[in-house]
């Protein structure tokens, strides 16, 4: 990487930090704020949290491949700060609800600039050499990942300390100090010798994706990832809840989600490098069928604490999967329409984040915690055997196509 590229990819790292760890401040205790609108039952709140969490995600999906286009013909930076000033102030607002309503609805309306982090991975994906992406993109992926670990905690602390409502309004400046951030990087775009074109059509894309059955593969688990992922999200508070008990929730709480953040980024930049020597897709079958065997014991923990190290183990496993799959898409497509090719990655994604936590909320609700575990656990596994058929099925598909 030349010396402007490793600056921004310095700038982005702080600005997804700031970002991831805005985001998570608030995961641990939507359920809980939930509570403090009225007197509803265990059930109404379950499935409530399921609807206020997926809906962001629901905009986020229609709106995902738009901006990647956009991206492509006119560029990132300014896409990233549009992005960042837009979460910033739906955030910021959400402090002032007085009913569930109206946290749905600047949920919906903050899914119109979700995707800052996807983004940030196309801005340092175009201007990164294909053989070190996967080491470069774990190390973005660190900067997110150190967010969310302490995001969730520091958000805990100011929701016990301040209350749920002001820590809204403090998430707030985070995300405008990362929009101030982009405004400081350089947009840097590789030109790719193999490549001619300078930009290509949304049908052109289409037909790349189509035509390349692994990536199609990779795309399309995106969704059957995040579906397993987040179907626990919504609801994990409660969960901590009935394990440790009400004393403290929200710090406890907070532990529970940052704890995955830690095996995070002790392994993300690791299983990059390990996938830039061995090949993504062998690495990417491997992590699922990990992850899918560290979730399943959490649905059967009988103590808080064995409940963080399940969530730990599963966070060395995950903490591989982003990265890895960004890197193979950097070597998939040419680099004039990876924007948009990320942006149909990151659209399958949202997909996933609003089924994942609606299925968790309606199962939970009906069947109890632990079947989420186990409806997620099969769900990473499936998604591994998907992939590896895939892989088999097509061994002569190259994984670093000559036109990038």
């Amino acid at each position: 990487m030349n010396p402007d590229s490793k600056r921004n990819l310095v700038i982005m790292w702080f600005a997804n930090f700031f970002v991831a760890g805005s985001m998570t401040m608030v995961l641990p205790f939507i359920s809980l704020y939930i509570e403090t609108f009225g007197d509803f039952s265990t059930t109404y709140v379950q499935h409530w949290s399921g609807w206020i969490f997926a809906i962001t995600f629901v905009t986020a999906f229609l709106f995902s491949p738009i901006w990647g286009r956009i991206g492509d013909l006119y560029g990132r930076k300014k896409i990233l700060i549009a992005s960042g000033v837009g979460m910033g102030i739906s955030i910021f607002l959400m402090g002032y609800c007085t009913s569930v309503w109206q946290l749905f609805i600047l949920r919906l309306f903050m899914g119109i600039f979700t995707g800052f982090i996807p983004m940030s991975q196309a801005f340092i994906s175009t201007q990164t050499p294909k053989e070190i992406a996967g080491k470069v993109m774990g190390t973005l992926q660190t900067g997110s990942i150190t967010g969310s670990l302490m995001g969730p905690l520091l958000g805990g602390v100011l929701a016990d300390i301040f209350g749920y409502a002001n820590t809204f309004k403090w998430t707030s400046i985070s995300i405008f100090i990362s929009a101030m951030l982009v405004i400081l990087t350089k947009e840097i775009i590789l030109q790719s010798k193999k490549d001619k074109k300078a930009n290509y059509t949304s049908k052109e894309v289409i037909l790349h994706i189509v035509k390349n059955p692994v990536l199609l593969t990779v795309l399309l688990i995106s969704a059957l990832i995040q579906m397993a992922h987040f179907s626990i999200q919504p609801i994990l508070s409660l969960y901590v809840s009935e394990l440790h008990g009400p004393e403290n929730l929200a710090f406890f709480a907070g532990i529970a989600f940052s704890v995955a953040g830690l095996g995070n980024l002790i392994m993300a930049r690791k299983w990059g490098k390990i996938a830039d020597r061995y090949g993504y897709i062998k690495v990417l079958v491997i992590l699922l069928f990990l992850a899918g065997i560290f979730y399943l014991p959490g649905g059967f923990v009988t103590n808080y604490w064995q409940l963080v190290f399940i969530r730990f183990t599963l966070g060395v496993t995950i903490g591989g999967i982003i990265p890895v799959r960004i890197a193979y898409i950097r070597q998939e497509a040419p680099i004039a329409m990876q924007g948009e090719v990320l942006g149909y990655n990151t659209s399958l994604r949202f997909f996933g984040n609003i089924i994942g936590p609606m299925m968790g909320g309606l199962i939970s609700g009906y069947f109890g915690f632990s079947s989420v575990f186990v409806t997620t656990s099969i769900l990473l596994i499936i998604s591994g055997v998907i992939l590896l058929v895939a892989m088999n099925r097509y061994p002569k598909t190259k994984l670093a196509r000559e036109s990038v």
